[in-house]
């Protein structure tokens, strides 16, 4: 039996064409095949015909998702560990604000396409400023009111278009996309004007500082999620599809399963503060100005009588003198 393929856009054809390149053997294989892994038992097993129909090419992805394994602990995961200890925590933000900065053009140009013209104005008052007031991006405005930074590409573009997103696809040196995905990645590159008037060296030497500051900010996560997974390969993609389902503002069902840093700092408390007002008085619930007055002014019975019972100072203190003498 023939599975079903969703028909895709026009723009998702070139990178749709290459995926079926890559996928090709995928249909090809007759018997169950096993994927061995770290801390799996029994392991994994991958049919010729996948459970998930959003993941077609299951087996081949596989595939190429040991490749990059091996390739990110030959090559990669060395080089960001020697990044980490060669810059310390304040250089790197530096880079990472420059490079957050240059993007900015491309995160205004999507907030157009998407028909949302106030928050492309905000990307681009935030390039301003930070280029400017920001030393050329260095510093990052927005904790001390400067504009916020937002999250747009092409692939959010295409779906406020609603183009589906196709297939799952575990792509070399990319690692987790689907068709959409792939395009969006892919006009991403041709919609910044920054990119124009440089040399296309220096727009791949971007793409790879980018991709080792991402790599560096995930050493102990990708460990921990290789570690103390049971099938690294379905939950790498139930994070990737829950992380950009919020991205692409798509409500999740269940709970998201969050895979946080273990290497991370821990987030600071910021203190209470400081009023001169004792925490429970803060916690208790005023009572209302109008009702407060009326209270006093008319106690209730209980109170009267209290009130009633008290006698005077004077007196308390004669009687005490006369029992003395």
């Amino acid at each position: 039996m023939v599975p079903y393929r969703m028909p895709l856009p026009k723009p998702a054809l070139l990178p749709l064409a290459a995926a079926l390149a890559l996928g090709a053997c995928a249909g090809d294989q007759a018997a169950p095949t096993q994927v061995a892994q770290a801390g799996t038992v029994p392991p994994v097993t991958v049919v010729a015909s996948p459970i998930d129909p959003s993941d077609p090419f299951e087996a081949t992805n596989r595939q190429v998702l040991d490749f990059n394994w091996a390739l990110d602990d030959a090559v990669i995961k060395p080089i960001a560990k020697g990044y980490r200890q060669v810059l310390g925590p304040w250089p790197r933000d530096r880079i990472r604000n420059v490079l957050d900065n240059l993007n900015e053009p491309v995160v205004a140009a999507n907030r157009l396409l998407q028909g949302r013209p106030i928050e492309a104005g905000t990307s681009i008052m935030r390039f301003v400023v930070n280029s400017t007031l920001g030393l050329g991006g260095l510093f990052d405005l927005a904790p001390i009111g400067g504009p916020p930074k937002q999250v747009a590409d092409l692939g959010q573009t295409f779906h406020a278009w609603g183009l589906p997103d196709g297939p799952f696809l575990m792509l070399p040196f990319v690692g987790p996309s689907t068709p959409r995905e792939l395009a969006g990645l892919i006009g991403n590159g041709f919609m910044n004007p920054i990119g124009y008037p440089t040399p296309f060296t220096w727009g791949l030497g971007r793409a790879a500082a980018s991709g080792l500051d991402e790599r560096e900010r995930n050493i102990g996560t990708i460990e921990d999620l290789r570690a103390n997974s049971i099938d690294v390969y379905a939950r790498l993609k139930n994070l990737w599809r829950q992380n950009r389902d919020a991205e692409l503002g798509l409500a999740t069902v269940a709970a998201p399963d969050i895979l946080e840093d273990p290497e991370a700092p821990a987030p600071s408390r910021r203190p209470a503060p400081a009023t001169g007002v004792p925490q429970a008085a803060r916690l208790a619930p005023a009572r209302p100005p109008q009702k407060a007055a009326a209270l006093r002014k008319a106690p209730g019975p209980q109170a009267a009588k209290v009130a009633a019972g008290r006698k005077p100072a004077r007196q308390i203190l004669a009687r005490a003198a006369d029992r003395r003498g």
